[in-house]
């Protein structure tokens, strides 16, 4: 386990504004409890809510991933209508301590899922 620090600067802040995500033209996700997870240079991460998440849409893959930051991720699938796009969701659902802030939450891969702030 590697701590955030100087080196890889890793910090969330929740959302001022409500975010949506979108597949295949529905919403996905709608939510003003986000988490916005920054870190290092990489592109900022939205974080939903599982409860805010149309579960309906995702199934679980066998995939997973470690990250020395944040912990083991699990994967989902998501499928909408006549649309399908393998591993495009992950959560931390036991992440280390320094991340618990985004424990059970879900984010989605902004290459495949439009992700939006709703103002």
């Amino acid at each position: 386990m590697k701590i955030p620090g100087p080196d890889h600067p890793i910090t969330i802040t929740t959302a001022r504004n409500r975010w949506q995500a979108r597949f295949n033209g529905e919403v996905i996700a709608d939510s003003a409890d986000v988490r916005v997870l920054k870190e290092a240079s990489y592109p900022a991460v939205i974080y939903f809510p599982r409860a805010d998440v149309t579960m309906a849409a995702l199934s679980r893959t066998e995939r997973s991933t470690h990250c020395p930051y944040k912990g083991d991720a699990a994967y989902y699938s998501l499928s909408v209508g006549d649309r399908k796009t393998e591993n495009a969701v992950w959560t931390y659902e036991a992440p280390y301590p320094a991340m618990a802030e985004i424990e059970g939450r879900l984010a989605f891969y902004a290459d495949r899922v439009e992700i939006l702030e709703v103002r």
